[in-house]
């Protein structure tokens, strides 16, 4: 694994300028870099990532059994074949991502513990100015740059969402937020009480349940989950035939694509049926009351993300009884515990809300244009990469139902070959707006909740920009449709203004 090695800020205290900067070394960021490199060959850029080491959300969550929700095989980019199992473990995908540094002189670029405070656009400069605070020194400095690059994700790495349940203060227990594990934390032979129902709560039951005294995971509704053994039977055939991992990669790649696009249209156009297979993966491990009552969703497939566990861990526990499943929602909190509104009461030493995380949209930078501040959610978003009225700039916004890096490689392109574009015209600055044609169009909030509903995009849809109802006027969370459209852009439409 590449080391974290902090490349220092210069002394001076003038204003240090890069054509280019990125803003985050998790996943994104780490590819944003590679590709500016490989594709924009001259342009100076810099990473700035405000912890003191790579790896994003890799990084954030140190909760046992952390594991990639996405096959490596798309989750990975796509000019790094995957080796390994499909689904990951955090430790494995740092791993993964530090050599693609190292191999790639990608640590020259990134300066860790720096933090954006500020980002202010003048237009009359057409520069970017950035407050940065590093961690070390406490020092603030300005860097400029020509383009920012927004490649720090979407949620809030310091506190995770833990809802305000009554009487919480009254348990005399510990509660934890998977997001802000303690390392030290002691769950041997106690009592746990999981909450939650998603990826986290389905990773975490069975990491910790041979540990236990038990664990209890309590949710207020089913989700859906796909188990599976974790090997790819292609991938294991083509390296049994000695074919190289380049190749192997692109063409597991391939059909883990399709067959992903194949399962996407079913669940829209055959949902009963895909229920029934997806309730069939769990009744392999548990009675049919137990996944009438626990694991069969009030709602029809995709229109949450789904995720896979591997060799059916989760259900393995409960079937052993390590662990238990428990569907109600809380009435309060206790002092041994909660009590739940069917008056069930649940004791419990430790109790470990993974009840999902709470969005952020632009890094809680305090932007401004032009001395104004920017009010996001009054934008409107081309294509869920760039906003009306906030110049040189694109942000990675990745996929729900497919893996994040799909896009984020796909928006890299996009992103070269903007600025390659921009150098060709001789422009330094390029805004999108709104077309004549677009005059009358309505705007909605940026994703459809009929079409996709998590909690966290719910409770903070007021911080998003707006989307329309044309295709480059929304993220339509549809790769299968934008790995045709993303590279066919044509970056002198009119909804493109060039200065």
């Amino acid at each position: 694994m590449a080391l974290a090695a902090r490349v220092p800020a210069p002394e001076s205290a003038a204003a240090e300028h890069f054509d280019v900067v990125i803003v985050g070394a998790g996943i994104s960021g780490v590819g944003g870099a590679y590709h500016l490199k490989q594709q924009c060959p001259g342009t100076s850029f810099v990473v700035l990532e405000t912890k003191d080491t790579f790896g994003g959300t890799w990084v954030t969550h140190k909760y046992p059994g952390i594991r990639s929700d996405s096959d490596l095989y798309t989750f990975g980019y796509r000019f790094k074949p995957w080796t390994g199992a499909p689904i990951a473990t955090a430790a494995e995908i740092l791993t993964y991502m530090g050599e693609v540094i190292e191999d790639n002189a990608l640590d020259q670029h990134i300066r860790y513990g720096h933090k954006i405070e500020a980002a202010s656009w003048s237009g009359e400069d057409a520069l970017w100015t950035l407050s940065v605070r590093r961690a070390d020194t406490g020092e603030t400095f300005q860097i400029t740059t020509n383009f920012l690059w927004m490649c720090q994700g979407y949620y809030n790495h310091d506190k995770g969402y833990t809802p305000e349940w009554p009487g919480m203060a009254s348990y005399k227990g510990q509660i934890i937020h998977p997001q802000t594990w303690p390392r030290d934390l002691d769950y041997k032979g106690k009592n746990v009480l999981v909450i939650g129902s998603g990826a986290t709560a389905a990773t975490l039951v069975p990491a910790i349940a041979g540990d236990c005294a038990h664990v209890t995971l309590l949710q207020r509704s089913p989700t859906y989950f796909i188990p599976a053994q974790n090997i790819n039977e292609l991938a294991d055939m083509l390296r049994a035939l000695e074919v190289d991992e380049t190749w192997i990669h692109e063409i597991t790649r391939r059909k883990v694509l399709h067959d992903q696009a194949e399962f996407t249209r079913r669940a829209m156009e055959e949902s009963e049926a895909v229920t029934q297979e997806l309730l069939a993966g769990v009744r392999a491990f548990l009675d049919e009351d137990t996944v009438v009552r626990h694991f069969t969703p009030r709602y029809r497939p995709w229109r949450q993300r789904i995720a896979f566990v591997p060799d059916g861990d989760l259900f393995q526990g409960v079937a052993s009884g390590k662990a238990s499943v428990v569907t109600d929602e809380i009435e309060s909190f206790t002092e041994k515990g909660v009590r739940l509104k069917s008056g069930q009461a649940i004791e419990a030493d430790i109790i470990v809300t993974a009840t999902g995380f709470n969005l952020n949209v632009l890094g809680d930078i305090a932007f401004t244009i032009d001395d104004k501040p920017l009010e996001f959610s009054n934008t409107v978003t081309y294509r869920g990469m760039m906003f009306t009225g906030v110049p040189n700039l694109v942000w990675v916004f990745g996929y729900f139902r497919a893996s994040w890096t799909l896009r984020a490689d796909m928006v890299g392109d996009f992103v070269c070959r903007l600025l390659n574009h921009m150098k060709a015209k001789g422009a330094s600055r390029v805004e999108v707006r709104l077309r004549p044609e677009d005059k009358d169009m309505p705007l909605l909030p940026f994703i459809d909740e009929e079409n996709f509903n998590p909690g966290y995009l719910l409770r903070g849809m007021h911080l998003l920009p707006k989307r329309g109802d044309k295709p480059e006027w929304q993220h339509t969370q549809d790769y299968w449709r934008e790995r045709k459209e993303l590279p066919a852009i044509d970056l002198d439409d009119p909804a493109f203004v060039y200065g």
